[in-house]
């Protein structure tokens, strides 16, 4: 992923636009941004390159500084979703840790908002989450908390990798200051790891040069990239979306992905553009330990109907084909990937990797937050709307469960979406179908204290 983010179509940040009653304190904020660093090392580390065959490496930045990472800017006459959108697209400094948080004031009644931006090889979604909870309260104004003890070296990390920030994953690895002493060491591990998974190794081949031998996106609408972003939002209760799915026999995920699809259909219908399916990428998370650090998930891709059907007939074929995915990927994860990645030159990664992604022509991902009410330094957490990476195709929708509400983040590269506008409204009608036809005859708004 960080050989990746050189190419920004490729590139793996992932954010959160969190609506916010007021606007949080700002000392607080950097008070509490500041133990949480201290409390995971990730947050004040850097990555370096590392030799040949090897991965990069973590290091501790000795010229950390929060307030590059902790933002405040005036909305203005702006448009909020703009903003966002805008903020997405930036670069990070690879120089600096991989994160910053970026809260928005000025909105209408004095409420807030909170972009909150990770790269992909700092954590995922779920990785994201869990690590929200070194800031996140459960009631506005708690009992304050002593702030961590300090260590002799904040932000060091194990050499075994085991640290609050999570394992050594498969991105990156731990290293001292100097990344020098290590360096033939992990490339003499990755070449007899590659040495001694002959069958595994050969499977991962055939799997990329399979891909790269299938044709391209399905969509013939959706074939232009750039690093142009359009974000858009929408809401669906949660208990709604449960009792409707299980009325049309699957789950809320099955619900999610077929919404986006029904959309895209509905697109490529009125552009009379039909397409008899979409190939369309969803990460099925493996995280099951407590830890927040590293990506804990399988890049799962799925060719799923997107021709002319009612929509009940639409939910079942993806309820059935999403089954298939999840038994045939569900044991599979990063690490041998990246172990074959590592015996790649970066530019020969980046081309097979681009050309991979841009056959797929969207994503969908489902995050899961808490259901309760959160705080973060005396605001509020009404609403959070994920916004996901495009990795070179068309769209990313992502919802995220909050509070009994699924919040959706609509992203979408400007040059792939001509009317990204009439494709947040296609989604909306799409999920209201699916409600419908799931028994649920009225479809609800969160009654949220801000209107944004």
């Amino acid at each position: 992923m960080w050989v990746l983010d050189s190419d920004p179509r490729l590139a793996s940040a992932f954010a959160n636009l969190t609506i916010l009653d007021r606007a949080p304190d700002r000392d607080e904020l950097r008070e509490r941004m500041l133990a949480a660093t201290a409390v995971v090392p990730r947050l004040r580390q850097k990555v370096v390159d590392g030799a040949p065959l090897s991965t990069p490496a973590w290091i501790d930045d000795t010229d950390f500084d929060i307030d590059h990472h902790l933002r405040w800017i005036h909305l203005g006459p702006n448009d909020l979703d703009s903003v966002v959108a805008d903020l997405s697209s930036r670069p990070f400094d690879r120089s600096r840790p991989l994160w910053e948080f970026v809260v928005i004031d000025g909105l209408p009644d004095g409420a807030a908002a909170m972009v909150q931006r990770m790269d992909h090889t700092l954590t995922d979604g779920e990785g994201g989450i869990r690590l929200s909870v070194q800031f996140l309260d459960l009631e506005r104004h708690p009992e304050r908390r002593e702030p961590p003890s300090p260590t002799a070296r904040p932000g060091r990390t194990d050499r075994s990798g085991s640290s609050d920030s999570g394992s050594t994953d498969s991105n990156t690895t731990d290293s001292d200051d100097d990344p020098a002493p290590g360096l033939v060491d992990q490339a003499t591990r990755g070449l007899r790891a590659a040495a001694n998974m002959p069958s595994a190794l050969f499977d991962i081949v055939r799997d990329s040069v399979q891909q790269l031998a299938t044709p391209g996106r399905r969509s013939s609408l959706w074939t232009e990239r750039s690093t142009e972003r359009w974000f858009g939002r929408s809401t669906i209760n949660l208990e709604d979306a449960k009792s409707a799915a299980h009325q049309l026999g699957g789950s809320v995920n099955d619900l999610f992905v077929t919404g986006a699809l029904q959309a895209a259909a509905r697109i490529h219908s009125a552009a009379d553009a039909p397409v008899d399916e979409l190939r369309v990428a969803i990460p099925l998370s493996q995280r099951s330990s407590g830890t927040a650090g590293g990506n804990a998930f399988t890049p799962a891709m799925a060719l799923l109907p997107a021709g002319p059907m009612d929509v009940t007939e639409r939910f079942a074929q993806v309820h059935e084909r999403l089954d298939r995915v999840k038994a045939s990927r569900g044991s599979m994860g990063l690490e041998g990937p990246a172990t074959v990645a590592r015996l790649l030159p970066d530019s020969a990664l980046v081309g097979i990797v681009g050309r991979s992604a841009g056959a797929i022509d969207f994503v969908c991902s489902n995050v899961r937050a808490a259901p309760f009410d959160l705080y973060i330094a005396g605001a509020h957490l009404e609403a959070n709307y994920p916004l996901g990476p495009l990795v070179n195709t068309a769209f990313n929708l992502t919802t995220m469960s909050y509070r009994g509400w699924l919040f959706l983040g609509l992203l979408a590269d400007r040059a792939a979406v001509a009317d990204p506008d009439a494709l947040l409204a296609a989604v909306d009608d799409a999920y209201s179908e699916l409600l419908a036809a799931g028994g649920i005859g009225t479809r609800r708004t969160p009654d949220l204290s801000v209107t944004i």
